[in-house]
């Protein structure tokens, strides 16, 4: 009897140390995909991983030393309403209480009713298939599989060689053009002025307020003198009378 209870103690150990390291396993995958950016590789690693714990955990239930595990039965010790501050910490915050309503959901050994009569269900599909249309369905399942796994593929490679051709960072702007704008803006340089001209000495197009002996005035209708309607001379002329006399007599 002790000799079994020991063999059923290091069971428990090993299965208990199994779903550890599973649960690490599905925690940091869960916690990469979240919060990192991983690359199909990294992912496909984590995943082997996971699968290894699956693994070795289906090799010792059924390797099982001494007594099986399907010939034992689990039946709770005390069932209380209350919250339970060590069965808290041992199912490390998922299970507060162990009450009539919870226990037949934790201690289940076979699957839900409606979930037992659906498998049942495609059980009995299943066995009424004949083998030419189950290897019809099996072809079509390939075809899909085999067309979304080329699809995967192309494209991871596209990603690949898109991630090494890619040095840094793509520059959007030129340092050069925003230089250019900023002058351009803040002092005028570059712009040109656009303003009416006229014919100059040599055919040479220059503004009238540079034209040699020509003295600007006022422009527009300020300009016309009243009650004549003509504008005045931009010269200025001194007329003298001719009548006057010089004050040096002959």
């Amino acid at each position: 009897m002790q000799r079994e209870e020991k063999q059923l103690d290091m069971l428990l150990e090993a299965v208990l140390n199994r779903l550890n390291e599973l649960k690490t396993s599905i925690s940091s995958m869960i916690h990469k995909i979240e919060t990192e950016s991983i690359s199909w590789p990294v992912f496909l690693d984590n995943f082997a991983l996971i699968s290894s714990h699956l693994t070795g955990l289906s090799k010792i239930l059924s390797h099982e030393l001494g007594t099986p595990l399907t010939n034992l039965t689990v039946l709770p010790l005390m069932l209380t309403p209350e919250r339970d501050e060590v069965l808290l910490q041992l199912t490390e915050g998922r299970i507060p209480v162990f009450s009539h309503d919870l226990v037949p959901d934790y201690l289940r050994t076979k699957s839900e009713p409606a979930a037992e009569a659906r498998m049942l269900q495609n059980e009995q599909k299943a066995n009424n298939l004949n083998a030419e249309a189950a290897m019809k369905h099996i072809a079509q399942y390939t075809k899909v599989v085999s067309h979304v796994w080329d699809i995967i593929s192309k494209n991871r490679e596209e990603w690949e060689v898109e991630a090494s051709s890619r040095s840094g960072v793509q520059q959007t702007s030129s340092m050069t053009d925003t230089q250019t704008l900023v002058a351009a803006v803040g002092m005028g340089k570059g712009l040109k002025m656009t303003m009416p001209v006229g014919p100059g000495p040599a055919g040479i197009m220059v503004p009238p307020a540079m034209r040699p002996g020509i003295i600007p005035g006022p422009i527009g209708p300020a300009a016309i003198s009243p009650g004549t309607g003509k504008a005045p001379s931009a010269i200025k002329t001194n007329i003298k009378s001719a009548n006057q006399i010089h004050p040096y007599g002959r």
